[in-house]
């Protein structure tokens, strides 16, 4: 009996030893989750047709500040929706920054390019000026209710008058893309093909405003 005890001893603690060494060898052990994908918003191909845009240029310079987003998409993940009202994310694919950030210096040097502004300057920055822009990210979301899914785009935006706070223009405008593939890399070509086609459409709107404006 005593020999049979000392054999269920010595098995005992062998299998306490393996288990501590599984346990420490899968600690050490890299992950198995996957790292995220990292996307962006980028500026569009300098030899893709653009809008066209005022070339006359006004005596006004433009102040564009920090974009703001709505509640669900201001972060770096990247949202689609399979039903109405629900907001998902895709779990291996973020943006590089949330696309408010990366929105600002695209706006900024889209509008510059149109050249109805003597100067588009960025917020905050030591730089005064006459009017100010202000924007808000209200959706970018990639929409599998349909076949293809498609990445909606839609930006609030509302130029003030700086010195007198005086809302001069205020519009809404938005863009939907159809997606080539029915996942994030497919989603992320046909977001920046949307917020190319807003954006254009903003400076349209801002140069518009500018030539339209009374002299001071």
């Amino acid at each position: 009996m005593k020999k049979i005890a000392s054999t269920l001893q010595r098995r005992a603690l062998l299998f306490a030893g393996c288990a501590l060494l599984l346990c420490g060898c899968s600690a050490l052990a890299p992950s198995s989750t996957a790292p995220p994908v990292y996307y962006a918003l980028i500026a569009a191909d300098a030899t893709a047709p653009a809008l066209p845009l005022a070339v006359v240029t006004t005596g006004l310079t433009l102040m564009v500040n920090p974009t703001s987003a709505a509640a669900g998409f201001d972060s770096q993940r990247m949202v689609y929706s399979r039903e109405p009202y629900r907001l998902d994310h895709y779990a291996h694919s973020e943006w590089v920054d949330p696309p408010a950030r990366m929105l600002v210096p695209l706006l900024a040097r889209t509008i510059a390019a149109g050249g109805a502004f003597r100067a588009v300057v960025q917020i905050p920055g030591a730089a005064t000026g006459d009017w100010r822009l202000d924007t808000e990210i209200i959706r970018l979301q990639q929409d599998f209710q349909s076949v293809p899914s498609r990445v909606r785009f839609t930006l609030h935006a509302t130029l003030v008058q700086d010195r007198t706070r005086h809302v001069l223009a205020a519009r809404e405008f938005d863009a939907s893309v159809p997606a080539a593939s029915e996942d994030a890399p497919g989603g992320v070509v046909a977001a920046n093909a949307a917020v190319q086609s807003v954006l254009q459409q903003l400076a349209r709107f801002c140069a518009e405003a500018a030539h339209a404006a009374p002299a001071d």
